[in-house]
């Protein structure tokens, strides 16, 4: 099932399904536990992030050749940081460049995105997936000055920043994502693709990330789990780096799911 979060004609949020013949059909009742699809016709204003998250986990150098083109050694464990629920920015509206905490290295990186549907603690690999509500793309929009030179050593600063977390534009629940490490992922900047892998380069696949982040902590329903970025990151492209500037466009697509595009602008 492909479901959207939307507003209305009223401004009020809802959930739908997505239908083969391009309609989408009103969702009723808790997208986490038990809900109906109606035929009640949505009417689709605008688009949502497909969830409003409890939590954003992020993984970094979870790709093999995005390690290797930044110089870097292969974690031995996931590396974890966090992005805060301020960052969530919905389809189509704009990634916003900091201008107050200044950066001039705002990076893209495309990602997949596994939304939590039921809470879990210290699940096995084996298991983790019956744990997904469903899989999106992400842009784990990324300050690099702020993550490298002015973060104080970590890089949650460079992360943290309002409209850094783009989602959308639709969930594909697992029924239509049985194996999320067999998807191919690209990022356009402008109508160019600067990035273009596969979910099967991950060093840690989805299992393994969900199983690791669950040790002995429990992931809420809604958590947002942003699962590393392939190579062809703007910091790593020769031979200068390229970062993002107003005007520009991105979009991030994931095969099965879908095209997140968002414009960028300044703060």
């Amino acid at each position: 099932m492909n479901i959207i979060r939307y507003l209305d004609a009223n401004g009020h949020c809802h959930y739908a399904s997505e239908q083969a013949d391009g309609q989408s059909l009103r969702i009723e009742g808790d997208i986490y536990g038990d809900f109906t699809v109606t035929n009640e016709h949505a009417d689709v204003v605008q688009i949502l992030a497909p969830i409003q998250p409890t939590q954003i986990l992020c993984i970094g150098l979870n790709y093999r050749l995005h390690a290797e083109e930044t110089g870097a050694k292969l974690p031995e464990r996931p590396i974890l940081f966090v992005k805060g629920i301020n960052a969530l920015q919905h389809p189509g509206q704009p990634i916003l460049l900091p201008r107050h905490l200044r950066s001039d290295e705002v990076d893209y990186e495309c990602e997949l995105a596994v939304v939590i549907g039921k809470a879990c603690k210290n699940v096995s690999p084996e298991h983790a997936l019956e744990y997904v509500l469903g899989y999106t793309c992400a842009n784990d929009v990324s300050a690099r000055d702020h993550q490298i030179k002015l973060g104080g050593g970590q890089w949650c600063r460079g992360k943290f920043f309002d409209t850094f977390a783009p989602l959308g534009p639709r969930l594909v629940t697992p029924a239509g994502i049985p194996n999320p490490n067999a998807l191919r992922i690209r990022t356009e900047l402008n109508g160019e693709t600067v990035q273009d892998s596969n979910t099967n380069d991950m060093a840690f696949d989805v299992p393994a990330l969900i199983s690791y982040l669950s040790g002995s902590t429990t992931l809420l329903p809604g958590t947002v789990i942003l699962t590393g970025t392939p190579s062809g990151v703007g910091i790593a492209r020769k031979p200068e780096p390229r970062w993002l500037k107003p005007g520009d466009v991105v979009t991030i697509e994931i095969e099965k799911i879908g095209r997140l595009t968002n414009p960028v602008a300044e703060e």
